[in-house]
This record gives C-alpha cells, sequence and structure tokens, in this order.
C-alpha cells in the first residue's frame, strides 16, 4: 500500500511539473504609478542631459533636440504586452503628425533592459512598426548610463528572478526648451489626447 502511495505521488509530482513546464510565461507587470502619478498630470521638471545610442548604432545627446517638440517613453522588447501597445500609439502618432505636415517633433522610446535590447535589436523591433528614424529614436546604452537616465526621468526599473523587467510605465511629453511639461502614466492615454497637448505647446512657439 505504501509502495502504491509512492507511486501515485511521483506520478503527480511529474504530472504538476510538466504542467508548470509547458505553462506561458508570466506577462510583464509594470510597476504601478504612486497615486498622485496616476493618468495625465501637467509638470515643471527640467530633463537632465544625456548621451545614449540610438537604432543605428549613432551616438543622440538629448541637447541636440532643444527646439523640437519630444515625445518620450520606457520600453523593453521583450515586453509581451504594455511595451507593445505603447509603441503601436506612438506609431499612430508619428504617422498623424506626418500627415498633418508636422516635422519640429522627435520620439524616444527608451530601453529598459539593456542587456538585451543592443542597437541592432532595437533597429528590428522599430522595423516591425514601421517607425522612422529621422524623427523617432530607440535609444540603449550601458546600464551605468541608461540608469542615470532613468533616475533623471523618475522611472524605477527592476528585474524580476524570472529574467522580466518591471518599470514605471511613463510617457512624457517635453517642451522645445527641455522641459517636461505634461507625463501620462499606464498605457491607459490615447493618442488624440497627446496630439491634444502637443497641439497646444506648439501653437506657444
Amino acid at each position: 500500500m505504501n509502495s502504491k502511495l509512492s507511486i501515485d505521488r511521483l506520478l503527480a509530482s511529474t504530472v504538476l511539473f510538466l504542467s508548470l513546464s509547458a505553462a506561458p510565461a508570466l506577462p510583464h507587470f509594470p510597476i504601478p504609478p504612486k497615486k498622485p502619478e496616476i493618468g495625465r498630470q501637467a509638470v515643471q521638471t527640467k530633463v537632465p542631459d544625456f548621451t545614449l545610442v540610438d537604432q543605428n548604432g549613432k551616438p543622440f545627446r538629448f541637447v541636440n533636440a532643444r527646439g523640437k517638440i519630444v515625445l518620450a517613453t520606457f520600453i523593453f522588447t521583450t515586453c509581451p504586452d504594455v511595451c507593445p501597445l505603447l509603441t503601436a500609439k506612438f506609431a499612430a502618432i508619428q504617422r498623424t503628425l506626418r500627415e498633418k505636415h508636422f516635422d519640429d517633433f522627435l520620439l524616444l522610446s527608451i530601453t529598459t533592459d539593456p542587456e538585451r535590447d543592443t542597437p541592432a535589436v532595437l533597429k528590428s523591433y522599430a522595423e516591425r512598426f514601421k517607425a522612422d528614424s529621422n524623427d523617432w529614436l530607440f535609444l540603449t546604452g550601458s546600464e551605468k548610463e541608461l540608469a542615470k537616465v532613468w533616475q533623471g526621468f523618475g522611472v524605477s526599473v527592476r528585474k524580476t528572478p524570472d529574467g522580466q523587467i518591471q518599470h514605471t510605465a511613463l510617457t512624457t511629453l517635453i517642451d522645445r526648451r527641455g522641459i517636461r511639461r505634461v507625463d501620462y502614466y499606464t498605457d491607459k492615454w490615447q493618442e488624440k489626447e497627446i496630439l491634444r497637448d502637443i497641439a497646444s505647446l506648439n501653437s506657444k512657439k
């Protein structure tokens, strides 16, 4: 009886192990914002200058974006849910601004996973969303360089034991002087909301 019970337990353990091994990876859960940061928030925060590398392997220095309206967000290419949604929204914004013949802007997608997101990986990712690198850059760098950028934007980044990346889901609109004017948290914002804010900033130049 004891022998049969041991065999039954072994079989049950094997089935459980196989079922867990076949289970899909857990989705990416971004770090939730603090309560005052939920949704759209008007701000007046200067962006510290930084230098990273774009998807074409070219250095990008933020100070050189002065004079343009900049929309920045934080993503990583292996993210299964929130990041591709944010990137798709950026693609729609780029198309709309092009259709309106508004070329005085720059979109920035800054990685939170420098270990995997090399310029080549980011370039392939950008091509999937038909991103035009003339005014949409995907930025990476060393972890030390990026840590300073994340801190400058108030973005928290941490790696989970299973290798996933959790980060603050921040998108921010920056005026021509390099001042953050509107922060958008999570992926709940709509493209028309940001396009309206861009038009408002543009009217004040």
